[in-house]
């Protein structure tokens, strides 16, 4: 799974992996009273990485959390989704909008292997100080660049350079006016 190859879900060990991540969100989920560095702890519990100052607000949502690299002062607004079957990489100082959705997860295009139940994921790496606005959502494969902005409600389904500002269904790139 982790090496973007074909797995089946049902897999006993992904289950087990998942049941964990369940086990560790109902937790992290109730937590949203707690103090920044109590919630802080739970991150380190699951998550792969965690930068200082790093914050996610519950409640959040994941497959496995391990697969989560979070860099130095990340914010991930209320109601954030990561299906993270492959590793999500995100940068330094990236504000991430509520209701965001950071999508590894994939499927066959091939109908016939797509029924017998096999998935594969795509890495999605986030660069610095990006900023992602609400309700927009993160495709498979991803790579966005330094500095980007995403606009509220896109759909980013091709990679985004750095400094870039994209807009949309699907998310394209906005052309500054000339002054």
């Amino acid at each position: 799974m982790l090496a973007g190859e074909l797995y089946h879900a049902g897999d006993p060990e992904i289950q087990a992996d998942l049941a964990a991540t369940k086990a560790w969100l109902v937790r992290y989920n109730a937590s949203l009273g707690l103090a920044p560095a109590d919630r802080r702890g739970l991150l380190v519990e699951r998550l792969a990485e965690v930068g200082p100052d790093a914050v996610i607000r519950p409640p959040f949502f994941c497959d496995y959390g391990f697969n989560i690299a979070l860099g130095a002062g990340v914010f991930l607004n209320f109601n954030c989704v990561i299906l993270d079957v492959v590793p999500v990489r995100i940068g330094d100082g990236t504000q991430i909008g509520p209701l965001v959705q950071i999508l590894t997860a994939d499927h066959p295009r091939d109908p016939e292997i797509r029924r017998s139940g096999l998935e594969f994921g795509r890495p999605i790496t986030i660069g610095r100080n990006v900023w992602i606005g609400g309700g927009a959502m993160i495709m498979p494969g991803v790579a966005v660049g330094d500095d980007a902005i995403i606009g509220a409600g896109s759909v980013v389904t091709r990679d985004v350079a750095p400094g870039a500002t994209v807009v949309g269904n699907p998310a394209r790139a906005v052309v500054p006016k000339a002054t």
